[in-house]
């Protein structure tokens, strides 16, 4: 099919270029050969009148005309996805779907398994494919990689709609043996004491909690391990006078096979407001109101 002499088959295969700047992983993403994509970008060039992808080095970079092409090229197809290619009735118990959805540790180990076990019961054909968080979360919704972010409040990705979840406090958790903490925690203590932190993106910075905590009381926490997942904080305490300061759910499930103790933290931390969140042009897509519904109600009973 034509419009105005583009074959529109070309926009699929212009949009996987654009975002994977790369023929061969073009290529895979949307199951072409190698020479069929490198053709479909020729007749790319030749209409856009532009190279597009130039090549630097082992690389290709995106021309000026290309990257002012990856956001309507993007919307377009989102816009064809949600109104034409979306069936207009989901029956769960039917459909045969694919889900991505971009999840903290904390929100996989709380919430996920009882999503789990009642789409298994309810919704047997749909697929979940779960995805750790990323700096850019925003991104991964915009491009079509997440069906779903679950995410803090904060984070939320602009002109996309939301939906609350559920909501957890922090608490500090110590060993039974911890030789400084006994009786409470005060303030002086959560400073003297070592703390355990989890830190998702593998690089050494501050986390948006110390941020917090910094801004807050003008003094930094003596950070001495650092973890890829908040669920395994509990456990990296034992055996030391160390502190972790996690969300209460994860901290009670630790609790029921570690030699831990909580307590409330000696300052006033706000509260996690977990969101849900779509993208807009998803917003009648029968099937994401369907598993949108699912995910509220249950986290609802966590």
């Amino acid at each position: 099919m034509r419009f105005n002499k583009l074959d529109l088959n070309l926009l699929v295969v212009l949009n996987a270029l654009l975002t994977e700047r790369s023929i061969s992983r073009a290529a895979e993403k949307i199951h072409l050969s190698q020479p069929a994509t490198s053709n479909a970008l020729s007749r790319l060039r030749a209409y856009f009148e532009d190279e597009l992808l130039v090549a630097s080095g082992r690389q290709l970079l995106l021309t000026p005309r290309a990257l002012g092409l990856i956001e309507p090229v993007r919307e377009i197809l989102m816009r064809i996805d949600s109104t034409i290619a979306t069936q207009p009735e989901f029956d769960p118990t039917t459909e045969q779907r694919d889900f991505t959805l971009l999840a903290s540790d904390f929100t996989t180990t709380v919430l996920i398994p009882p999503l789990l076990a009642s789409l298994y019961r309810d919704a047997p054909g749909i697929r979940i494919h779960l995805r750790s968080q990323t700096a850019r979360p925003d991104e991964m919704l915009e491009q079509g990689k997440a069906d779903f972010l679950v995410i803090p409040s904060q984070y939320l990705a602009k002109g996309h709609p939301s939906a609350a979840l559920f909501e957890d406090e922090y608490v500090c958790v110590t060993w039974e043996g911890n030789s400084r903490v006994r009786e409470c925690m005060s303030f002086d203590d959560y400073l003297a004491c070592g703390h355990v932190v989890a830190n998702f993106s593998g690089e050494q910075q501050a986390s948006t909690f110390d941020g917090w905590f910094i801004g807050s009381f003008d003094v930094k926490r003596r950070i001495e391990v650092s973890a890829p997942t908040m669920a395994a904080l509990p456990a990296l305490v034992v055996g030391t006078d160390r502190i972790a300061t996690v969300q209460r759910r994860v901290a009670k499930q630790a609790q029921a096979y570690l030699p831990i103790r909580l307590w409330e933290p000696p300052l006033k931390i706000p509260r996690l407001v977990q969101m849900l969140q779509w993208h807009k042009y998803r917003n009648n897509d029968a099937a994401v109101l369907w598993l949108r519904q699912r995910l509220i109600d249950t986290a609802s009973r966590i």
